[in-house]
């Protein structure tokens, strides 16, 4: 999950670094995804992520990322103490 875990944490630095907000944090991940010289690992995983988390800004991207990685390995339900991310297809509120 190397490159996933930096992919996780950006949306943290952009908000942090630069005061995004969820929209733009959206923008800049799908940006990241269509870039030419970019790979991203499971590319269709963050795609995933990426339609809950805007579907849903008050969740964290990393939250919804977690969830499609569990998903595609096939370990669900993610279990959460997030009331939003427990709605979510594939996650458990404990």
């Amino acid at each position: 999950m190397g490159r996933q875990l930096v992919l996780a944490e950006t949306p943290g630095g952009l908000s942090a670094g630069y005061d995004l907000g969820p929209t733009a944090i959206a923008t800049a991940v799908d940006m990241l995804l269509n870039h030419q010289r970019l790979t991203i690992q499971d590319a269709e995983v963050v795609v995933a992520a990426l339609e809950h988390y805007r579907g849903n800004p008050r969740l964290s991207f990393s939250d919804c990322l977690v969830l499609e990685i569990a998903r595609k390995a096939g370990h669900l339900p993610v279990g959460t103490f997030d009331r939003q991310f427990g709605k979510l297809d594939g996650a458990q509120k404990l």
